[in-house]
């Protein structure tokens, strides 16, 4: 262990893919640091091609290795769509190319993710995670039903983007206190959770193993609480801010936009009690950078999206595990272990360094990310990570902290 610069490995019985052999840790002063597994998140906005001045997959990956990840999945509303192996191969090229940790594509579910006819996910679903028209709910029943069809005979997940656009009516935040009392257009619970029950019913007819994305809503979990008890094969995440977060913290200002929008404090709860039972299965950060222009615009205009790469361990650490809402152990399983069994996704020797009990506070103008636009720039946070290891190559080290 001294080789290990007195770090602290943590659980590492519970962890079968943790693996970090002697030697492999680069040389910090001496200091009490723990090693936990290297994380996953199975849902990342990264932009290429189509939109790198919102972000790179050198920068997107690179923003993942700082913050304790040594896999993402990266969505794929890009330009092209991935929806063919022709146009999935120029994603799959800047991958292979720039990425600094393995970077898993999506395929998408139609064509254009425009809904109306299926990609061909038979062509593509040797190179990709799973298939989503994440940003958009697919508003076909019977296009869905034809989606799960296939995924199932191609032994893939179809991970959705619930949104019922019907319900929408123009709301760009919650359809609660804060929208009614500052004059906002709201976005109802329902257009989320109506669109999960549609879905639930078709996957335990079509027997698809089937994901939900960012849940945000008591109704969401309440019915993949009751989809589970009935065997259907789903699986659930939600995101770091619906955790910490609510319409309560809400300002005028983009950095608190994004979609699924925060909702209520009673749905924040029905979040945190889906974590502790086993519900929610997983914690993704739907990392969706913008310009620093595109998300100036205040609430009504700014673009829908946030950063959170870099900020999710600390912030979930600090306000999670700290005040013993959620154990260690819990939070660990939510970001490492749980994507990667879900989503059939390997590890080698990866782990990632952290000093669990240094204060700082979120700094945008730290971020490797090309996106700056969080809700919790400026907060006072807990866990630095010193460094990210992956096949004994350190893909990011802390400088201001390992030095």
């Amino acid at each position: 262990m001294q080789e290990l610069v007195q770090a602290a490995f943590f659980n590492p019985k519970s962890y079968s893919h943790f693996y970090a052999p002697k030697g492999t840790i680069p040389a910090f002063p001496n200091g009490k640091y723990t090693v936990f597994p290297g994380f996953c998140d199975v849902h990342v906005h990264f932009r290429e091609p189509g939109f790198s001045y919102k972000e790179t997959v050198a920068t997107g990956s690179a923003a993942a290795a700082r913050g304790g990840y040594t896999a993402v999945c990266a969505m794929p509303n890009l330009d092209p769509v991935p929806d063919s192996a022709e146009t999935l191969a120029a994603e799959r090229a800047i991958i292979g190319r720039d990425a600094v940790i393995p970077v898993y594509p999506y395929g998408a579910i139609t064509a254009g993710e425009r809904g109306e006819r299926l990609a061909d996910m038979e062509a593509m679903a040797p190179d990709v995670i799973a298939f989503s028209d994440d940003g958009r709910g697919v508003q076909s029943e019977s296009m869905m039903r034809a989606a799960m069809e296939k995924a199932k005979s191609l032994g893939k997940i179809i991970a959705a983007h619930c949104e019922e656009n019907s319900l929408l009516h123009g709301g760009y935040i919650h359809a609660g206190a804060y929208a009614a009392a500052h004059g906002h257009r709201g976005i109802s619970s329902e257009s989320e959770w109506r669109q999960i029950e549609r879905d639930l019913r078709l996957a335990k007819e079509t027997g698809c193993a089937y994901h939900v994305c960012h849940i945000s809503t008591k109704e969401s979990v309440a019915l993949i609480r009751a989809a589970k008890a009935e065997g259907v094969d789903v699986t659930c995440e939600t995101g770091p801010h619906y955790l910490v977060l609510d319409e309560g913290d809400l300002r005028e200002d983009g950095r608190f936009k994004m979609n699924p929008p925060l909702r209520s404090k009673e749905d924040r709860e029905a979040l945190l009690e889906g974590l502790l039972d086993g519900t929610i299965d997983m914690i993704a950060t739907d990392h969706a950078p913008h310009s620093a222009e595109e998300k100036s615009r205040g609430l009504e205009k700014s673009a829908m999206g946030i950063v959170g790469l870099e900020t999710a361990f600390p912030v979930l650490y600090t306000k999670l595990v700290r005040p013993g809402i959620l154990p260690l152990e819990r939070l660990i399983e939510l970001l490492a272990d749980a994507p990667r069994r879900r989503f059939c996704i390997p590890a080698g020797e990866e782990y990632a360094v952290w000093e669990l009990d240094r204060p700082y506070r979120v700094d945008p103008a730290d971020f490797l990310s090309k996106g700056r636009t969080t809700p919790f720039a400026g907060m006072g946070v807990y866990g630095a990570c010193v460094a990210t290891v992956r096949n004994g190559q350190t893909v990011f080290q802390n400088e201001k902290y390992s030095r």
